[in-house]
């Protein structure tokens, strides 16, 4: 019986010295049916594609610079073949079983267009630092229809998600006007309020932490919320969200701003008008700050 078709799509630039270990990690999987897609966003040297004609089933494609993943993900999408889907960032590993896994989830239920799991963290050098990222207190928070436990306060692990095709062509590509570092999380939170999402409570991954992770720029993530709002605002406006519904979510994205504070005060409150101006007269944002103010002075 043929086995559905994995496309791994790969966004790089200029890393050929993590991507080696990336690739040999899909290669080296136990699911046997996959196509690997590696996208160059403009390297300024050849060593990308160098080191790809070094694998046979590896395409390469080179475009021009983007300066993010969005971009060479969403070429790589449209290259594609698979039923399913995988995204995988050029630093970062699999573990042998993670598609073999996760495709026998999909396979066996339906119902359910995203299969994911938290993921080990490793230093530059493929060391475990003995950390997890991704795992939840409780699995029901990141397990069925999570849209509205999801918004403003989780997302995905990129490492780890396969996706079926056809929620792709349902939700759409990337967001390319987004800032590099936040694509990834307003994806996955769009995708929430299109299917149910299958957690699996075990480690498929291993997340690369290095001086270099464009998810570093924490500074970024302050305009995080503004991008939130606006998938709300779609939902509603779509007639998927109802009224109370849509306050409630809005509220979250609100408390989700004020993690902020510590990073960029003023941006965080010119950002809590933006999202709600009438947040200045809710006691719990109100009651938020001041916890998280005190927190900052007194760490």
């Amino acid at each position: 019986m043929l086995k559905p078709l994995v496309s791994i799509i790969i966004p790089t630039y200029n890393r050929t010295e993590y991507l080696k270990y990336t690739l040999e990690s899909v290669i080296n999987q136990t699911y046997p049916a996959t196509e690997i897609i590696v996208v160059d966003d403009g390297s300024p040297n050849t060593k990308t594609q160098t080191l790809c004609q070094h694998y046979k089933n590896v395409a390469y494609y080179k475009i021009e610079n983007s300066g993010g993943p969005a971009t060479p993900r969403n070429f790589g999408f449209k290259q594609s073949k698979g039923q399913y889907i995988a995204f995988l960032d050029d630093d970062d590993l699999w573990l042998p079983d993670k598609l073999s896994k996760q495709v026998k989830v999909l396979e066996e239920n339906p119902d359910f267009g995203i299969a994911h799991s938290y993921c080990d963290v490793i230093d530059k050098e493929g060391k475990p630092t003995g950390v997890s990222i991704g795992r939840p207190g409780s699995l029901d928070v990141k397990h069925g229809d999570v849209s509205h436990r999801m918004i403003g306060n989780w997302t995905l692990k990129m490492p780890t998600p396969l996706v079926r095709r056809t929620v792709i062509e349902e939700v759409g590509l990337f967001n390319t006007e987004i800032p590099a570092a936040l694509e990834d999380t307003e994806y996955w939170t769009r995708c929430s309020f299109y299917t149910k999402f299958y957690y699996m409570d075990e480690s498929l991954a291993l997340y690369r932490l290095h001086g270099e992770n464009i998810s570093n720029a924490k500074h970024k993530y302050v305009d995080l919320p503004l991008y939130l709002k606006d998938i709300i605002v779609a939902e509603k406006e779509k007639g998927n969200l109802s009224k109370q519904s849509y306050n409630k979510l809005l509220l979250n994205v609100c408390f989700s701003q004020t993690k902020h504070l510590k990073i960029n005060g003023i941006k965080t409150f010119v950002n809590l008008f933006k999202l709600n101006p009438f947040w200045i007269i809710n006691f719990r944002i109100w009651k938020l700050i001041v916890r998280r103010v005190l927190r900052i002075i007194f760490d």
